[in-house]
């Protein structure tokens, strides 16, 4: 998975330093994408299977994978 995220984000010109903010239980958050791919690296193996089956998906669309990424960090927020 590390190894195909980081890939991924290299062929789509997304920087780990990207920050956005995220509305969390406490309020804002600010992340960066770097973050949430530290999250995501931590994650059980069958979510990392899925978040990578999303991507993939999302990827063959052409769709916005930060988008994605951003929907994961809500995950996160507290």
């Amino acid at each position: 998975m590390k190894k195909y995220i980081y890939t991924l984000l290299e062929e789509k010109n997304i920087d780990l330093d990207t920050s956005f903010t995220v509305i969390g239980e406490s309020g804002d958050n600010f992340m960066t994408v770097g973050v949430i791919v530290e999250h995501i690296l931590i994650a059980h193996k069958s979510e990392q299977k899925n978040i990578k089956n999303m991507l993939v998906r999302i990827d063959f669309n052409n769709g916005d994978i930060l988008d994605f990424i951003k929907h994961l960090a809500k995950a996160i927020a507290r």
